[in-house]
């Protein structure tokens, strides 16, 4: 047992210093040896968890993947009706006032290698569908009577609005403030509402970005 939570404590440090790593230095900075140095250890110990920097980088993008997920369960889970977890979820997915601009760097920083690595476009494709399957499910419990052809066009309509807003606003924030964010959203929720009864991203209590 004890053997058990050394291990889970290790690789939490690793983990930990993997993400201080990016947030700090990118995906170009991710390096045995640089994490090694953020979580005080050996790069042996490194490689005795992450034998590659492929197994680095893999392991990078799931933890991406697992913060911005724990996100959006948190802010669904915050709401009572489905419109205002549709809008929190949505709302964490871009920067809004939240202040994940790290995360969205980290985030076009995987994109763009995703581009020319299987691995990690497989990665962003799973987390990806993972993410419309959620919105899916959201929109649906908004507009039961619609037909699946429809909520699969508003949901992949308002997950692109989401991700190219992450995308241009990680580049130019002062061109993307949250301000245009929360409004862009706020008009495309109210067409799937059919009203302006959405409370607006950042405001519903759970809004906190998935992928």
């Amino acid at each position: 047992m004890a053997r058990q939570r050394d291990v889970r404590a290790q690789r939490e440090l690793l983990s930990n210093a993997t993400w201080q790593v990016l947030a700090e230095d990118g995906l170009p900075g991710l390096t045995l040896r640089a994490v090694a140095e953020r979580a005080g250890c050996t790069t042996g110990l490194v490689m005795h968890a992450f034998p590659t920097k492929k197994a680095l980088l893999l392991h990078a993008r799931d933890l991406l993947y697992e913060r911005t997920a724990a996100r959006a369960d948190a802010a669904e889970a915050a709401c009572e009706r489905p419109s205002d977890a549709l809008a929190a979820v949505l709302g964490q997915a871009v920067d809004l006032p939240h202040g994940h601009h790290e995360e969205s760097r980290v985030w076009v920083g995987f994109l763009a290698a995703a581009l020319a690595d299987d691995d990690l476009a497989e990665r962003h494709r799973a987390a990806n569908r993972s993410f419309l399957a959620r919105v899916n499910r959201l929109a649906a419990a908004c507009r039961p009577e619609w037909t699946d052809e429809r909520l699969e066009r508003t949901t992949k309509s308002l997950v692109a609005l989401v991700e190219g807003l992450n995308v241009l606003a990680a580049a130019d924030p002062q061109t993307y403030p949250a301000r245009l964010q929360r409004a862009a959203l706020t008009a495309a929720l109210a067409d799937l509402a059919g009203s302006s009864s959405v409370t607006p991203p950042g405001r519903s209590g759970g809004g906190t970005r998935s992928g």
